[in-house]
């Protein structure tokens, strides 16, 4: 007996790999570059803050009245922001 695979056929070939066969197209609104860069710059700020996932979340995503809003969305919307979240963080860790 042989060890060969038993065909019916010859297998038909495509002219395209099947890799986005499941995958859903994006269609939502990206991030300009500078904007996406302070976002990571300011969970990595809290990262390096808190230390603690939930910590980091929880604070980038609550209301704070000090800073007037979201760490995360002040962070995101101007350069000017970013550096309010990054002393707001600095006189927590003082």
């Amino acid at each position: 007996m042989s060890d060969e695979p038993v065909s019916d056929g010859p297998v038909p070939e495509t002219d395209k790999p099947k890799t986005k066969q499941f995958r859903r197209r994006f269609d939502g609104v990206r991030l300009p570059v500078d904007a996406a860069a302070r976002q990571g710059k300011a969970a990595t700020l809290a990262w390096e803050r808190f230390r603690e996932n939930a910590a980091v979340i929880a604070y980038l995503n609550t209301h704070d009245e000090a800073l007037g809003g979201r760490p995360i969305d002040l962070a995101v919307a101007s350069e000017e922001g970013l550096k309010a979240v990054k002393q707001h963080l600095d006189a927590k860790g003082a």
